[in-house]
């Protein structure tokens, strides 16, 4: 889905969807109550969020099994595969397809392994019979079948938790109090234009920015497309690259692009004596025999403070 424009602030359209957005938090607070977690044999790390759409959480994910590798642990994920068809099974980035596993899996794997299961305790089981001695939980913090041990809450910057309102009214997932009651600390990434530090109270805050990898070789004129929460973000890493953008086209969060759209967006490169350009999640999703027509923005992220994160994930792995 794309962001709504009325989750941005509060207005009549969220102020009319508000019983709705209630009624879903309240679910969601007693599924999460009345649920029996299971711990895992090895620890577990969420990397999760409070707001619907895209915060950083799967780039974030990959720089903590990066630190968590320094640290002397092998870290595997342990995913629910949103958009997959497959449950059950551990990821081979050589075989699998996002029909099969999801979109962020696949791009999950480049770093580590990931276990495949929509019961979060099975993929857990299943990544430690594979070799896992730490497990990192991309997304997940409202999945109430896994006890994390440690659970970082990871936030946008430029838009914070936008109008404040739970789904549908707005982008909050749950209640943003008890939510913050169940996490260890927070994670902003970008510059924090909302004031979330104000919001967060006493919560340790860690903060990063996407960095974006330099442009690829050869790159002329550009379209450029995205398939994920904020596109704009996209956009704007490429026009601070001094990248020469001439059309963007935004789909839906987890797009599954059709052969139709993809040949629709190489002809019309062609037509424009262009480069067509996407973020690593698309471009995970086009077919192989067409991927040599697209290009590709990597990102990471890049930590203010890495160490002192680092020193936060040692000790809550002692406790």
């Amino acid at each position: 889905m794309r962001t709504p424009c009325y989750w941005k602030d509060k207005n009549l359209v969220s102020f009319l969807l508000l019983p709705l957005g209630s009624i879903y938090a309240g679910l969601t607070a007693l599924r999460i109550k009345f649920k029996n977690q299971k711990k895992a044999e090895k620890p577990v790390i969420c990397i999760g969020n409070l707001t619907a759409g895209g915060t950083g959480k799967t780039p974030t994910a990959v720089s903590m099994a990066q630190i968590v590798k320094e640290l002397g642990y092998k870290p595997m994920f342990i995913s629910r595969g949103y958009g997959g068809k497959l449950c059950g099974v551990m990821v081979d980035k050589n075989k699998h397809t996002p029909y099969d596993v999801g979109d962020e899996p696949l791009l999950l794997a480049r770093e580590a392994d990931v276990s495949i299961n929509h019961n979060r305790a099975l993929a857990a089981q299943k990544a430690i019979e594979n070799g896992a001695d730490i497990l990192i939980m991309d997304d997940g913090f409202q999945n109430p079948g896994l006890q994390k041990d440690i659970s970082f809450l990871v936030f946008d910057g430029g838009i914070g938790v936008g109008n404040g309102y739970p789904v549908p009214a707005g982008p909050l997932r749950e209640n943003f109090a008890k939510g913050l009651k169940r996490a260890n600390a927070a994670i902003i990434i970008g510059e924090d234009k909302t004031n979330l530090k104000e919001k967060l109270g006493d919560m340790p805050i860690f903060y990063g920015k996407m960095k974006s990898c330099e442009l690829p070789e050869n790159c002329g004129k550009l379209i450029a497309f995205a398939g994920i929460g904020r596109p704009e973000k996209f956009y704007n890493s490429l026009q601070e690259l001094g990248a020469n953008v001439i059309k963007t086209f935004d789909f839906p969060d987890h797009h599954f692009y059709s052969e139709k759209e993809l040949k629709e967006l190489i002809d019309m490169a062609w037509k424009e004596d262009a480069d067509l350009i996407t973020t690593a999640k698309d471009f995970v999703k086009i077919p192989q025999d067409l991927q040599h027509h697209f290009k590709v923005l990597e990102i990471e992220i890049e930590w203010q403070d890495k160490e002192s994160l680092r020193d936060f994930i040692k000790a809550g792995l002692k406790n």
